[in-house]
């Protein structure tokens, strides 16, 4: 594909003396709206170097370039040159190119040989897989695809809470309240009640705290009894969380919990100390961080236990060994800034200077249109049932508005999904998430059934047209302006990729193909296909066929599948 950017740099390193390349592309814009031009070139910081005014550099150079292979016109807006791109040209490289490629289109091996470690979803044991989780799930697995997508090695490490104080008290109120036929039956929900039935006790009875935390430490310990309960717990929630994770389409590379650490803790915690970083505080070891203007980061307390900072330290040290990544992306609720801070804080400290290559990418919060989203005593909204709610309203939808679809359950489950995964990447991720059904389920407007939809009546002109899809077309047929608007929005897909993994934001793609969407719905009314003399419905089917293979790479990259009819 040409790179129209390079070719206005090309030529106006050859008439402007004194200004480097990288300057001349690092200036060029991309106009508001295409009237002037596809692109724009700011003359200003080139007047120190040509002792003129930006106005007057700007109208020779239009004058000296004039038209071009790449350009139709070249002119002078006050201080900028604008460029309006070869439409014939562009249809050709970008169709081309994506004709070749299909679902390779966008695709690069800029991260060949470079490991990206993403931390993501984390649910904890013997917990409800709740809609809070969803965040975190959805958009590392989207980072997953991209960085895949740009030739990166991307290892997806699904961090499971599966340690700490809370497992003593999970086991302290089994071993007194536990029914194993109720636990075998619904394994997360009579866990959860057991785990809510401990904290309502400890207000009657404080002391169970104290249990709880002993039967943490004989864990901790190695106990046999405990270790068996533990298992036992671990097993079943990764049960119902693969479920889950299916539904999804969601997979990892590696289960490595916080337990994966729990023997590797002690030779990180030494370290700690042979650095001079940690130290005895009250009976507890920690790390000042008050010259940073943080709190102290806890490594152990006062009884000798170990608490998260323990194991995300252990954690880190164990894969820039492991994998030596290039990257360690964590994906979490904001809510947990500080402890990132802290204890990337901590690496830095010990003269790691990997320390920069941690990096913690937050996310708002989930709620509904009746209020933020409540965990305390057992109120969780289910992230299954959530998921179900959903592709039973596109079930209801496809019953009213087409009975006759083949494989309605199938096509349900792909839109369903699909509407509460697009509903959440649509935005920035730092923003909070709110579910609206009716605006999440529309096929008109910003969502994911909009996208899908959009791909099934692309597929759909290209069954009717039963026509082999060719490259070898008439690219002045498809010169007008909203053939170009849509090849634009084809031509931008690569680098749009490669800023949603810069900034690690699917929300880029998201935005995209909405855009694209909208574009190829506008070329779709006003520029008819099937019946269009042969020349032209060659060409336009040419974009139609791009367009749907576009749209499924780009629903793929944020997780969401692409149905064929709907």
């Amino acid at each position: 594909m040409i790179d129209f950017k390079k070719a206005i740099v090309e030529m106006i390193s050859e008439k402007v003396e004194g200004v480097e390349p990288s300057d001349i592309e690092s200036s060029i814009e991309v106009p508001p709206n295409y009237d002037l031009g596809d692109y724009a070139l700011p003359c200003f910081r080139f007047a120190k170097a040509m002792r003129k005014s930006p106005n007057i550099i700007a109208e020779e150079l239009a004058k000296e370039l004039g038209e071009s292979d790449y350009f139709g016109k070249v002119e002078n807006v006050g201080g900028y040159i604008n460029f309006f791109v070869n439409r014939e040209l562009l249809a050709e490289t970008v169709l081309k190119e994506v004709h070749d490629k299909k679902d390779s289109f966008g695709k690069s091996e800029m991260g060949s040989g470079k490991n990206i470690v993403i931390d993501y979803s984390s649910p904890n044991i013997a917990k409800s897989f709740h809609v809070g989780h969803l965040r975190s799930t959805v958009i590392g697995n989207s980072l997953y695809r991209i960085y895949k997508h740009l030739g990166y090695n991307a290892i997806g490490i699904n961090h499971l809470g599966d340690w700490g104080t809370q497992f003593g008290k999970m086991i302290c109120a089994y071993k007194k309240w536990g029914d194993d036929e109720a636990i075998k039956k619904e394994p997360i929900k009579a866990l959860q009640a057991l785990y809510v039935k401990f904290h309502d006790e400890c207000e009657k009875t404080p002391e169970l705290e104290d249990e709880g935390r002993a039967w943490f430490k004989k864990l901790e310990d190695g106990d046999e009894e405990a270790k068996r309960i533990w298992k036992w717990f671990v097993d079943m929630s990764l049960e119902e969380f693969e479920r889950i994770y299916k539904l999804l389409d969601v997979k990892f590379d590696y289960y490595t919990g916080e337990s994966f650490y729990e023997d590797k803790m002690e030779a990180a915690i030494e370290l700690m100390k042979e650095k001079g970083v940690a130290k005895e505080s009250e009976g507890a070891l920690v790390v000042d961080l008050e010259e940073y203007n943080m709190p102290p980061c806890l490594i152990v307390k006062s009884d000798g236990t170990t608490i998260y900072a323990t194991r995300d330290i252990t954690a880190a040290l164990y894969r820039k060994e492991t994998f030596d990544f290039e990257k360690a992306i964590y994906i979490t609720d904001y809510a947990q800034n500080l402890h990132f801070q802290q204890w990337f804080k901590v690496i830095e400290l010990m003269g790691y200077e990997w320390a920069d290559k941690l990096i913690h990418t937050p996310f708002g919060r989930v709620s509904t249109e009746e209020g933020k989203l409540q965990t305390r005593k057992g109120n969780v909204i289910l992230l299954d049932e959530l998921l179900s709610k959903s592709i039973e309203k596109v079930r209801e939808l496809i019953t009213e508005k087409n009975p006759e679809l083949e494989n309605q359950e199938e096509t349900a489950r792909q839109i369903g999904i699909g509407a509460v995964i697009f509903n959440d990447l649509s935005n920035g991720k730092i923003k909070d998430v709110v579910f609206n059904w009716d605006r999440m389920l529309s096929f008109e407007g910003e969502t994911g059934p909009y996208v899908q939809y959009t791909h099934v009546r692309a597929k759909s002109v290209l069954r009717k047209a039963g026509a082999e899809i060719s490259q070898d077309v008439d690219y002045s047929k498809i010169a007008d302006n909203d053939s170009a608007d849509v090849i634009r929005m084809l031509q931008s897909f690569p680098e749009t990729v490669v800023a949603a993994m810069e900034k690690n934001e699917p929300s880029f793609i998201a935005r995209h193909i909405v855009d694209l969407a909208q574009s190829f719905n506008k070329f779709y009314h006003e520029c008819p296909i099937l019946s269009a003399d042969e020349e032209t419905k060659a060409a336009r089917l040419l974009v139609v066929d791009s367009v749907a293979s576009v749209l499924k790479t780009g629903l793929y990259l944020l997780g969401i599948e692409a149905p064929e009819k709907m």
